[in-house]
């Protein structure tokens, strides 16, 4: 999860993330990284927008959602890359 501080939709699927984070606990591992003060990482990942998600097997982005996301929707994201 890439974020800022400043961002509000950013604070706003926060609780959302560390919920699911939760429920795929042993499945998933989910990072928080602050664009703000890693903005060198971020630029590598050529972030544009936040709050993006981006979903990694073996090290390798599989893919990536930028925007606000509902629980369903972060579900149904995580669901499609895990298989």
């Amino acid at each position: 999860d890439f974020w800022a501080e400043w961002c509000g939709p950013c604070k706003m699927i926060a609780p959302t993330v560390e919920i699911v984070a939760k429920e795929f606990a042993g499945k998933i591992k989910v990072t928080k990284l602050n664009v703000d003060e890693n903005n060198k990482i971020a630029a590598s990942y050529n972030i544009r927008g936040i709050p993006t998600l981006m979903f990694f097997k073996n090290g390798k982005i599989v893919a990536s959602k930028t925007g606000a996301l509902t629980k369903t929707q972060l579900v149904d994201f995580i669901n499609a890359n895990l298989q």
